[in-house]
């Protein structure tokens, strides 16, 4: 399952994102963390200090052994300076899989040990001095989209990727890569507008989009939310005294954390395994050729020096049963 948090700023969605990943991990599944948003916060999240969180390879600044590796055998490529970030598989391209060793993870992931388990955890890394003023944050998520453009995985796997805030995720075709989308979303108005456009943006695509009310406190948040969300609110979450201790950088076991939140958790897992059922690769396939082929006849073709459009490989659907290139 490939999941995305998303919301506005403040709204916790990294919070929830890193209470998630360390509910999988501690139910034994194999899970990838993400961290996509400009605030690198999701290290932090899972328990990881100033030092380790800093210390954790930039997806961003490992580009090139990412499309070298992706490309693999792919006729269609002739190299890897030819790759942009929606650059699709076909045959002979390197396929990752959740649950295996390659460069990629090699390079880009770490291990991040938590209560019954452990996750791999990517970033895709801050601004560097070098890149203010001059830089769009999606040259660096564009590392992810190709991963994500890139990736197998089957019932049980999960890809939980905390996405930047606000619909800043429309800049590119990543909002179609996930089987789920849990759009944090507090009580107040700011709070549900970014839910309002993300519903507006998606709306053609397919996407699965769920709400999970945070910071609610009583029962007209409650309403509130329902009135604004109707039937995509899928859970809320209140406050918790062991979110509170693990920002002051004492958590406790997992195991404390109070029922009700537990039970939230458990629901989110189980609205994103109910997507495992209505996958339909080639749909995701052809909107990644969709979002492609955009990307090429707006910049692609001219930055590159390359007719992009001839990289989509049509006889090719990405899925469980392909097995990776050489």
């Amino acid at each position: 399952m490939k999941i995305a948090f998303v919301g506005k700023g403040g709204s916790g969605k990294t919070t929830l994102s890193s209470l998630f990943i360390r509910h999988l991990a501690a139910e034994g599944a194999p899970v990838v963390a993400v961290d996509a948003d400009i605030n690198q916060h999701l290290g932090a999240a899972l328990g990881l200090d100033e030092t380790e969180a800093a210390a954790l390879p930039a997806m961003g600044e490992h580009l090139r052994l990412i499309k070298d590796h992706l490309r693999g055998a792919n006729p269609r490529i002739a190299s890897a300076d030819t790759m942009i970030k929606t650059t699709p598989p076909g045959e002979g391209s390197r396929l990752l899989r959740v649950q295996e060793d390659n460069p990629v993870y090699d390079a880009c992931a770490r291990p991040v040990e938590l209560d019954g388990g452990a996750v791999r955890l990517m970033v895709t890394g801050p601004f560097t001095d070098a890149d203010l003023g001059v830089a769009c944050y999606h040259s660096k998520t564009g590392a992810v989209e190709l991963c994500l453009n890139h990736l197998v995985d089957g019932p049980g796997e999960y890809v939980v990727v905390d996405m930047t805030a606000g619909s800043d995720s429309f800049a590119s075709g990543m909002f179609t890569r996930f089987d789920m989308t849990f759009l944090v979303a507090e009580p107040t108005r700011k709070g549900v507008s970014v839910y309002r456009q993300y519903k507006e943006y998606a709306r053609d695509f397919g996407v699965a989009l769920k709400v999970v009310g945070n910071k609610v406190q009583g029962p007209d948040d409650l309403d509130f939310l329902r009135a604004e969300a109707g039937d995509d609110l899928l859970v809320t979450v209140g406050h918790s005294d062991w979110v509170r201790a693990m920002e002051k950088g004492r958590p406790p076991r997992f195991a404390a954390l109070e029922d009700s939140n537990r039970l939230a958790l458990r629901t989110l897992r189980e609205a994103a395994d109910a997507t495992y059922e209505r996958r339909d690769w080639e749909r995701y396939t052809r909107q990644m050729v969709q979002f492609h082929l955009k990307n090429a006849q707006s910049w692609g073709n001219e930055r590159t020096g390359a007719d992009l459009a001839a990289q989509v490989d049509p006889g090719f659907v990405l899925g469980e049963s392909v097995t990776a290139g050489a």
